[in-house]
């Protein structure tokens, strides 16, 4: 791939990975249990940290590109919620992994890798518009737990408009 495609697909994925980045940081320790939103399946789902915790997994599991054999680093189990919520420690340090490893992947992609369909029962992308649906749903998420920010007063979360580095 163009080395200056690579690096406008970079600019754009590390700006929504560092806005997901900033609405974790800003949350004050009372909002991670925050409720977004009721789920009937289990209210965890729509508390701050899970949606926090889901964006990050799918990055995650979006940028290996395929759902076998994928597992979350430890302490974050996949299948199932845990016991006490994830610390916005472990959230924080969890994506920041993700995001040192979006940018290797991004700038190491070959045309064969980004042309490679990846199977999801949901769906068969290639693996470049798979980068660009996941961005597409950090960006979701980081506007998400930034609305309910705001709703509470947190303010100083400001539009990045490519990575921070």
């Amino acid at each position: 791939m163009d080395s200056r495609l690579k690096t406008s697909v970079w600019q754009q994925f590390g700006a929504a990975i560092d806005t997901l980045d900033d609405a974790i940081k800003m949350c004050p320790d009372h909002l991670w249990s925050a409720v977004l939103w009721d789920d009937a399946e289990d209210a965890r789902y729509g508390h701050f940290w899970f949606v926090a915790y889901h964006a990050v997994f799918w990055l995650d599991l979006f940028l290996t590109g395929t759902s076998e054999g994928f597992a979350p680093p430890a302490p974050f189990v996949r299948g199932r919620l845990p016991d006490q919520p994830y610390t916005k420690d472990d959230v924080l340090a969890y994506l920041k992994a993700c995001r040192q490893k979006a940018k290797d992947t991004i700038f190491n992609l070959t045309d064969e890798q980004a042309y490679k369909v990846c199977v999801f029962e949901w769906m068969e992308p290639m693996y470049l518009e798979l980068q660009l649906y996941c961005m597409r749903h950090l960006q979701e998420h980081a506007a998400e737990l930034s609305l309910v920010l705001g709703q509470h007063g947190i303010t100083g979360q400001d539009w990045i408009p490519k990575a921070k580095d």
